[in-house]
């Protein structure tokens, strides 16, 4: 049967030590999953550093491509024809691949209309007699002879063909589609992600699943000042972020009790401090019961009144969990960009209320002291809050959306 070949490269795994296998095989476990989705008869197998993914002729490419790239771990994708050099003479391989090389660049003058190209070899298999800087003279004579209508540019081609020797085969490619690299899923623990309906916290989770942690996700709303279709929003969110880190749950707890709670007990500029730390001591609670290792929060420092310096000391002193902020030093024109790029900004943007914009206090403390805050506290049957909280969750698998 004939295949289609495309060679992903590892990038960030290949630098691994002794347990570089063990990356290696859990990356190819998490392209055949995402592969299996879009068809069936697809092969993927590692090579000495390198992952061959073979597919039926009949898959579309643009599907492959998008699904592998979407892999964290993968640093990039290329398109190649695989040619077979198990037999033959020095010549007679040259000759094969010189001929492969001649048919994928009429297929661009044809497609692409291009005129210029420059060849980049690289002999993997040193055993092979002729060396890269040759291949890549012989391969780029044998294109002149066979495509007149192209000439040489090695400063700015408009096709930078590239010719890849190893043990048995030769690859001819032209093409680096590039993922987003990272760690595998799976490699570095659980996490559970505070995740609300703006445009950080779905990023932050994009960026922890990226250094191959699985994650859940707890949402808080204030229903019925927030509504359904807030919640619908969240759910969209998930399932955009699930499109890259696979199906994960996400519990969903009213807050509004609490807040009540604190308005009618504690000084209204503490009120975004004291609802932050409630909302952290759940996640914990929540986290712990679901195998999570730590906390996961968009947060980024100075933003906004709960996120200066002394309020996120103050909010991590109600958790003995680490917690993970993944953003706090990006600048926000830059989570919004990532947030472009992985497909979450336009839902995030939508105008739904969320919990924290319940009960917002016109001063809130941006210094605030962790013993005023204890005092505060104080007046509140923090625990008796919290069960009654628990006691109301829900809990709902997100897919990935097609």
């Amino acid at each position: 049967m004939e295949q289609k070949t495309y060679i992903v490269r590892c990038g960030e795994v290949a630098l691994k030590g002794m347990n570089k296998p063990y990356f290696e095989r859990m990356l190819v476990d998490r392209i055949r999953r995402s592969l299996k989705k879009i068809g069936t008869g697809i092969e993927v197998k590692r090579d000495e550093g390198l992952i061959f993914v073979r597919t039926p002729l009949e898959l579309e490419e643009e599907a492959v491509l998008k699904s592998i790239t979407k892999v964290f771990g993968v640093a990039s994708v290329s398109p190649a024809v695989e040619i077979d050099i198990e037999e033959g003479s020095a010549q007679q391989i040259m000759d094969r691949i010189g001929a492969a090389a001649v048919n994928y660049m009429k297929n661009l003058i044809e497609t692409r209309g291009i005129k210029t190209f420059k060849v980049d070899a690289k002999r993997a298999n040193k055993q092979f007699p002729i060396q890269s800087p040759e291949i890549g003279r012989i391969i780029g004579a044998k294109i002149l002879v066979g495509c007149k209508v192209l000439s040489v540019d090695v400063h700015q081609p408009d096709c930078r063909l590239f010719v890849s020797v190893r043990r048995g085969k030769a690859y001819v490619f032209e093409q680096k589609v590039s993922g987003f690299g990272g760690l595998p899923l799976g490699t570095n623990g659980k996490g559970m992600v505070l995740l609300s309906g703006g445009i950080d916290s779905p990023v932050a989770a994009f960026l922890m699943a990226k250094r191959g942690m699985m994650i859940e996700a707890i949402h808080f709303h204030s229903y019925p000042y927030t509504s359904e279709r807030a919640w619908e929003k969240v759910q969209d969110l998930a399932s955009i972020v699930a499109g890259y880190c696979g199906r994960f749950t996400i519990h969903s707890i009213n807050l509004l009790p609490i807040q009540e709670a604190i308005v009618a007990n504690c000084p209204e500029d503490e009120i975004t401090i004291l609802v932050r730390r409630f909302m952290m001591r759940l996640a914990e609670r929540v986290a712990k019961d679901t195998g999570c290792m730590m906390l996961i929060t968009g947060e980024n420092i100075g933003q906004v009144a709960s996120q200066t310096a002394e309020a996120l000391v103050v909010t991590d002193a109600s958790v003995q969990m680490p917690v993970m902020r993944p953003l706090i030093a990006m600048d926000k024109v830059d989570i919004m960009d990532l947030a472009r790029e992985i497909g979450t900004y336009e839902t995030s943007i939508l105008p739904y209320e969320d919990c924290c914009t319940v009960f917002l206090p016109k001063h809130p403390a941006t210094k605030p002291k962790l013993e005023r805050i204890l005092e505060s506290e104080s007046h509140l049957d923090v625990e008796a809050l919290m069960e009654a909280a628990l006691a109301e969750k829900t809990s709902t698998v997100i897919l990935p959306r097609d």
